[in-house]
């Protein structure tokens, strides 16, 4: 009895894990730090990747044999049983890989770091491919708003009384007010399919999409601006029409208050943003103009220094930094190369110091400044079935500053002309983080694509706080503690 007894409890056990999702950690076994982006292998062509606190999730269904392969670069693989995960508070520890370079090369000379540049832009066609490709993806979109100043009032009104200047302009400071203290943060979520002939030829499929965000804290700067709007038009005659100036321009179309209710908004996304977002992260892993492998390649503009060699399972990968030689070069930043196939297997890039991207300074002609401080990300590559190096994990994060102080100005359609002039100034900094995990990367036929219909809009669920039922049976990032802990508010 007793034996049956454990028999059924075996059983028993096993099917309650696999009846649910499974999340475990993965640490650094030198001082128990946690390590981002480790490839967890669930099956021959399954898998996710760590989240950057090294968690990871699985629908354990799709586990082959009861047991992870994990890997990654700088540690060594372990095959490791899920029971044994189990039995370790569902923790993994992997090993570092021990620093080779003397090791490796203490009889030979040690390879010269720009032949080996030299070859892995030779071999770039040969081992990597973006057309006539179906990605199957998870993407994360993480967005953060802070405002420095935001001031925003009403400085004169022709037709206004006193009392309603006052009350227009305390509602308006109380607005602002709001929107600075705010913890003004979106979480997106989105799984799909990504369809590409050519880099210019592509289809989205949207399985599932989601969004967290506080009802009444969109601070996009447009959102900003139509709320302000909607305070000094409660004090206008919604029975006339006016044009409205901003700074030296006049929009000569006339507005009709009356159209200018604030609406709920469709809980949808514009397909056409959506898979712009998408696409514009999967080229920066390829080898077009907004390629990261052609910039930090570039050899006429970035020098190259050989720090460490280490072993990967039967391969040995050079790890090479790469630091800007022209002012016209941006970034620093590392990269794992074969040996084999002098193939990039892993990327990892941010600004040089002193560096930054597209920026604009009108602030004294127009009231408008801009400056992309930040660009920074790490790629992924993993060799598939047809020999080729697709991308495995994508994160690019992606910052700027900006300035408007904008003078606005409601004209009356009328023999009155009354105007009424306000100004709104704004000074602060965004931050957008996008992750995109690929879970299979195949063949498309062209004529299975021509036949593939993409829809002018996406629904999306809203939510107030994360929900992992959400996703359940999806290879997906597993939810930072910052995720999992927000909770919107109505």
């Amino acid at each position: 009895m007793k034996a049956y007894f454990f028999t059924f409890c075996s059983f028993l056990s096993i099917f309650l894990i696999q009846a649910q999702e499974f999340t475990a950690t993965i640490l650094d076994s030198s001082n128990n730090k946690p390590i981002p982006f480790v490839a967890v292998q669930t099956a021959k062509y399954k898998g996710v990747i760590s989240n950057e606190e090294g968690v990871f999730v699985i629908d354990l269904e799709d586990v082959s044999n009861n047991q992870l392969t994990i890997s990654c670069l700088g540690y060594n693989s372990l095959t490791i049983y899920i029971n044994d995960i189990i039995s370790s508070k569902n923790v993994i520890l992997l090993q570092p890989a021990i620093n080779e370079l003397e090791t490796v090369y203490l009889s030979n000379s040690k390879p010269n770091v720009d032949s080996i540049i030299s070859r892995v832009k030779r071999n770039l066609k040969a081992n990597y491919k973006s057309d006539s490709l179906s990605y199957t993806f998870f993407q994360r979109s993480t967005s953060y708003f802070d405002f420095d100043e935001l001031d925003i009032d009403v400085k004169k009104a022709s037709h206004f009384k006193k009392r309603q200047l006052a009350k227009a302009n305390k509602q308006l400071s109380e607005m602002a007010n709001n929107i600075k203290t705010s913890n003004a943060v979106v979480f997106q979520d989105i799984s799909g399919h990504l369809n590409a002939i050519r880099k210019d030829s592509t289809k989205l499929e949207v399985l599932k999409a989601t969004q967290i965000i506080n009802s009444k804290k969109d601070f996009s700067l447009e959102k900003i601006q139509e709320r302000a709007y909607n305070v000094i038009l409660k004090y206008l005659d919604t029975t006339k029409t006016f044009k409205l100036k901003t700074g030296l321009f006049k929009i000569e179309d006339s507005l009709s208050l009356s159209d200018n209710e604030e609406k709920e908004p469709k809980k949808e996304f514009n397909t056409i943003n959506l898979k712009s977002s998408v696409t514009s992260v999967l080229s920066k892993s390829q080898l077009g103009k907004r390629s990261m492998l052609q910039k930090i390649l570039n050899t006429d503009n970035y020098e190259y220094s050989l720090t460490n060699v280490i072993t990967n399972d039967d391969d040995i990968l050079y790890l090479i930094h790469f630091e800007p030689k022209r002012s016209k070069a941006h970034f620093t930043g590392n990269i794992y190369v074969s040996e084999d196939s002098h193939a990039i297997l892993k990327l990892d890039y941010k600004y040089a110091k002193g560096k930054r991207g597209e920026k604009l300074n009108l602030r004294l002609v127009l009231g408008i400044k801009y400056v992309e401080n930040v660009n920074q990300g790490t790629i992924i590559y993993k060799k598939s079935e047809n020999g080729f190096y697709e991308p495995r994990y994508i994160k690019s994060e992606s910052g700027e500053y900006f300035y408007l102080n904008r003078p606005l100005k409601f004209i009356e359609n009328s023999e009155n002309r009354n105007k009424t002039s306000f100004n709104i100034k704004i000074e602060g900094s965004t931050v957008n983080r996008e992750e995109l995990l690929f879970t299979e990367v195949k063949h498309i036929d062209l004529d299975v694509f021509k036949n593939l219909q993409e829809p002018k809009s996406i629904p999306y669920e809203l939510l107030r706080k994360y929900d992992a039922n959400k996703w359940t049976g999806q290879e997906t990032i597993a939810p930072s503690v910052e995720l999992k802990s927000f909770e919107a508010n109505d």
